[in-house]
């Protein structure tokens, strides 16, 4: 099996990149599905039912969310009746949305799919995420040895911990949430694909997404500043193939995708 993750797309580039792209590079890879993180498509922060429905379309089968799952309103209600949208797993009992989905290849091979959040750095009080990993994957596991973990977290140490305390109990751990494409893609000794962040997908001229000459203003001068997405310049692709073993659900092969567009 063969699932192609995209990095976070960040606003209208990233979604340009997907319109102009994710069709031509599914074939390309030979994906079975195709995996998005989606929490900042929507003007940057968040996403919408529109632009969910947008990406659907296109051929994307699922959405992972993060840190901005909550930033557009009137995705909330959506959420509770899309099972292809995923929000961190480990938010407390009672938050809307649902943390894990069981995907489906055409052929009918079912994948597990967990979105989590990292704490170190977080101001949000999450749940521990490394023991919401295990007990999520041991409940996907009765159903399918195939796990995916979508891990949005700040810090480099918190996410290869997770790759390592989740070696041999899920297929692969995919970092998301700092835009930066890291380059320690590998399969860990029990056979667990990992990389530290899979990148960004949108505006390549940046600072991860937003216009560079107001970050920079902030840099300098240390005042508060409304962000927005750097529209115009070159693009960018970034995300991973993994190739899944669909008997025993270890990984054979990790592979990093960073495509440059003028």
């Amino acid at each position: 099996m063969r699932l192609l993750f995209i990095g976070d797309v960040v606003g209208k580039p990233g979604r340009e990149v997907l319109v102009r792209r994710l069709q031509s590079l599914r074939e390309e890879t030979e994906a079975d599905l195709v995996v998005v993180n989606g929490e900042n498509a929507a003007g940057g922060v968040g996403l919408t039912p529109a632009v969910a429905e947008d990406f659907f379309a296109l051929g994307v089968d699922a959405i992972t969310l993060g840190n901005h799952a909550w930033d557009k309103k009137e995705l909330i209600p959506y959420l509770e009746g899309e099972e292809r949208i995923i929000r961190p797993a480990n938010y407390p009992e009672g938050t809307p949305g649902r943390g894990m989905t069981v995907l489906r290849t055409p052929s009918g091979v079912a994948i597990g799919l967990i979105n989590l959040s990292g704490r170190v750095f977080s101001l949000v009080h999450y749940d521990c995420p490394f023991r919401a990993a295990v007990r999520l994957a041991e409940s996907i596991r009765r159903t399918t040895p195939l796990v995916l973990v979508d891990f949005h977290a700040e810090a480099t140490s918190e996410k290869i911990a997770l790759g390592w305390h989740l070696d041999g109990v899920v297929s692969a751990v995919i970092g998301t949430h700092t835009h930066v494409q890291t380059a320690d893609e590998r399969v860990l000794p029990d056979g667990t694909a990992y990389i530290t962040d899979a990148g960004m997908t949108g505006p390549r001229n940046s600072v991860i997404g937003v216009r560079r000459e107001l970050v920079l203003e902030r840099f300098l001068n240390q005042r508060p500043l409304r962000f927005s997405v750097a529209e115009h310049g070159p693009q960018q692709l970034n995300g991973v193939l993994l190739t899944l073993d669909e008997a025993s659900g270890r990984a054979t092969e990790i592979e990093r995708i960073a495509e440059a567009y003028a």
